[in-house]
């Protein structure tokens, strides 16, 4: 009677365990002081940190979307990794939360050893750039739930903050300035509508120009990471929105109190080209809802703070805080 393998079945133990080899020192150049123990153990462990009165920990988790789908369609896998970890950490540090440690989530119909390290490549970067460790994640060879061709990512991060500087509403006043953040394209979200756009309606090739480069690497910039500007000058926050899935008009309230709206310059928005191209086949309001439309985080802050941090980071003036029903609207 012939005997049948778990590889036999679609899930390759070896080329697991290769994979895990090649990652190590992906992992090991993420770590940080408070780091306990390296990749292998059940567990990740990370010792928590000093210096704070009321530590909270803080926990954020998000995908990449159908952007996945362009990174498969291209073999452009290492900026991917980027992206799920800014999805997370930008999350943390709206609520004022360091960012200490990250875990990842990689499902595949069959395991690709080279896709797959390049994937997490990306993770160890972004992990990099946001000064946390990636402490540890699972690989999911699932034959028959995708094809093989196709994975799909989720990412956890995990931060402290003080307890005292959680609630950030409370502190946005009428007065305040709302200063934005540029993204660096679409950034992680509103693909779908972009791929409809871009590839079904106006059926352009990957490498169609687009201001000096080709299309396919314009959509797969990876979000960029605001972390270590909010280091250097969360002093001077008074609240911060991250601009995703709902576009500033959804996401601006979230930090807003009751009786407070944002108003917004809709033309000191500095719109990049991606956004213009989508835009000749779609609504302008939609637009707004679906991306960021180059803006990628918004800094609520005091009117006296507003030139220090224009000076200390790329953001620029969109709009400011008055008295009203809780919302924001585009003038």
């Amino acid at each position: 009677m012939s005997q049948i393998s778990y590889k036999d079945a679609g899930v390759d133990i070896d080329a697991g365990n290769s994979f895990v080899e090649n990652i190590k020192p992906l992992v090991k150049s993420t770590a940080i002081p408070g780091v306990l123990g390296g990749i292998g153990s059940f567990a990740g462990a990370f010792e928590l940190p000093t210096g704070y009165k009321e530590p909270v920990m803080l926990a954020a988790t998000d995908g990449v979307g159908t952007k996945l789908k362009l990174a498969i369609d291209s073999g452009i896998h290492d900026t991917v990794g980027i992206d799920l970890v800014a999805m997370c950490v930008n999350d943390l540090i709206c609520n004022f939360g360091t960012p200490s440690f990250f875990l990842d989530y990689y499902a595949t119909g069959k395991l690709e050893v080279e896709v797959a390290t390049a994937v997490v490549s990306g993770i160890a970067e972004g992990c990099r750039r946001s000064e946390c460790a990636l402490i540890g994640g699972e690989t999911a060879e699932m034959p028959g739930m995708y094809s093989e061709d196709d994975y799909d990512l989720a990412g956890f991060a995990v931060g402290i903050a003080e307890k005292s500087e959680l609630d950030r509403t409370s502190r946005v006043e009428a007065g305040n300035k709302l200063i934005a953040l540029p993204s660096s394209g679409l950034h992680s979200n509103g693909f779908s509508l972009a791929r409809k756009v871009l590839f079904e309606k106006m059926e352009l090739p990957f490498d169609t120009d687009l201001n000096g480069k080709p299309l396919i690497e314009a959509l797969l910039e990876p979000t960029n990471l605001y972390v270590k500007m909010f280091k250097a000058n969360r002093d001077k926050i008074q609240a911060m929105a991250h601009i995703t899935g709902g576009g500033l008009v959804e996401n601006l309230p979230r930090v807003l109190p009751n009786n407070m709206r944002a108003v917004i310059t809709e033309s000191s928005i500095k719109v990049l080209p991606i956004f213009d191209l989508i835009g000749e086949h779609v609504a302008r309001d939609e637009m707004f809802r679906a991306f960021n439309m180059g803006v990628g985080m918004v800094l609520v802050v005091k009117d006296e703070d507003v030139q220090d941090i224009l000076a200390n980071t790329d953001g620029y003036l969109i709009g400011h805080i008055e008295e009203g029903t809780k919302e924001a609207i585009l003038v």
